[in-house]
Formats: structure tokens, sequence, C-alpha cells
């Protein structure tokens, strides 16, 4: 059809929401709604694929700012470019801006992108970070711009917490907030750490405690009257006998034993330290691993 103001006006929604184009085909469409709300549309292919792209809604956006806008997207074609990816570069540059403007934005906002960029892709122990921000930090410091946290404000939330009765959760909420600001610092959100030079408030003691005779005894015997399902009961004993994480023994997958040659290897990706490493496997963990293998049937796990 050809597109003026009366035209555009004259189109009534349907019990399903429809196209039309303008007779120009050049791509310049318009989306209207079961409810009749009316959307600017760039259609176009790019390597084959057929790509719709909304460029605002009628009237808010005229039919005259919609045609320079579906023209905009034509010439970067012809120059090459995916409108998708400029509009998506174009947003991420706005977004360093608007950050900028705003003094480097809230905590909130970089415990948000340090979250999302940093600790979630790369630590498996992410949602203890994610934890401890929403438990001590963000109720604190939320609405506060990152650049103006100082180093007593971290002294003062750090006493805070260790005065509660909880000097090592300190430690670790100390731990958290130096990667946060070091992740900031890297990004050029912040210019510096708050953290510099501060001491962790608890003293780190290694532990050093040991499982009695008796008490393996006891663990080991107690099992059979624990009130588990078997599969569970025989992984506990697997992690005694061959001392690995509880993670390690819930996540293994029968692709990393070699019952032939009676080794077990850990592939780095569910390791603490994220480092392949091999277990030798005793006569009694190839014992447990052959029960295991008869519950487990046809599974990979």
């Amino acid at each position: 059809m050809k597109f003026t103001d009366y035209s555009i006006k004259a189109l009534k929604p349907r019990a399903k929401r429809f196209e039309v184009y303008s007779d120009e085909k050049t791509g310049f469409g318009l989306r209207v709604s079961e409810t009749g709300v009316k959307s600017w549309l760039s259609r176009y292919r790019r390597n084959g694929e057929l790509v719709r792209l909304t460029l605002g809604t009628y009237p808010a956006m005229t039919l005259k700012q919609a045609r320079i806008k579906h023209n905009e997207f034509r010439s970067w074609l012809h120059d090459g470019v995916d409108p998708r990816h400029e509009l998506k570069r174009r947003r991420k540059e706005a977004e360093q801006v608007r950050l900028t403007e705003a003094g480097a934005g809230t905590v909130a906002e970089l415990a948000h992108e340090y979250l999302e960029r940093h600790a979630r892709p790369k630590k498996r122990s992410w949602r203890e970070d994610e934890r401890i921000l929403k438990k001590d930090i963000l109720p604190q410091w939320k609405q506060y711009k990152a650049k103006d946290i100082t180093r007593r404000d971290v002294i003062k939330l750090l006493d805070r917490i260790a005065d509660r009765g909880a000097p090592i959760m300190a430690n670790r909420t100390l731990a958290v907030i130096s990667r946060m600001f070091g992740f900031g610092v890297r990004r050029g959100i912040v210019d510096a750490s708050p953290c510099v030079a501060i001491d962790p408030p608890g003293e780190e003691k290694s532990r050093d405690r040991v499982l009695t005779e008796n008490e393996v005894r006891a663990f080991w015997s107690g099992l059979h009257k624990a009130r588990a399902q078997e599969p569970v009961k025989l992984a506990l004993k697997l992690q005694l006998v061959t001392v690995q994480r509880r993670g390690e023994i819930a996540g293994a997958a029968w692709s990393e034993f070699d019952l032939a040659t009676g080794w077990w290897t850990v592939p780095a990706g569910r390791s603490k330290n994220n480092l392949s490493h091999r277990v030798p496997l005793s006569s009694l963990a190839l014992g447990l691993l052959t029960e295991l293998k008869q519950l487990a049937g046809d599974s990979q796990w």
C-alpha cells in the first residue's frame, strides 16, 4: 500500500496481528497488533536470514521520522553493516556515556555488572558473592555512587559485621568488595579501589579437625541405618575413601572414570582450582563404583 497518514489511520485491527509494507518495496512496513497498536518496521535480508527491526510506534513516531530511520538502516546495509549490530554498539556506547555522566554509576550498578560480566561467567562460587552483596553490601551502599565509597566506609561496614560476631564473614565481605572494585577499575567504572591497605578483621585459622578411627567407623556403619537413598549412601562412602569434595563426587560422569586401570580424572571445569587432577581408585572405591554403576543403569552420571 501507499503510506499516508490517512491510509495508516484507516488500518483496523484484526483477530491476529498483521503487517503491511510500502509499495516502494524497500522493506519499509507497519505492524498492526490485535489491540490496534501500530509499529513501524524495517525488513531486510542478511546472509539469507529475514530480519525485522521495530523502529517505533505510530503516531508517536511520524511517517516522516520512520522513513528517515528506515533509510538510515538501508544506508548501513549498503555499507556492509548489519543494523542489528550497529544498534547494539550504539546502545552500549550510550550506556557507557550514561554511567560516566552519572559519576560512574551507583554501587548497585557496579555490583550488577560485576556479577553479570565477571562472577557468573568466571567463578563457580558466584552465588556466594551474590549472597554477600545482597546481605551486607547493597543494603548499605546501593544508592551511593561507586566512586564516592571511601576506605573508611569499607572499614565501618566490616566493623558492623565483625561486631555481630561474624569476623570471618567480614573477611569474606572484604574479599567480595575488593574483587568488585578491582573489576570496576579494570572496566573504567571507578579510578581506584577503596580496599587498599585494609587488613581482614578476622583471624583465619586452618582447619585441622580430622575424624578419629572410631568416628570413621561410626559414620560407615551408621550409613546402613540412615534414612537416605542408596546412591546417596554410596556417594558419601565414595567421598570418604577418595577424599574428594562433595561437588566433584555429586557431579561426576562415568566418562571421567577408568575402572580398568583404577583412575578417576576430574576435569578442570569441575575442579575448585580449575585444574584437572587424577585420583587413584582403591579396591574399596572400585567396589563402590561398581555398585553405583548397577544403580545408574544407562545414565551418564
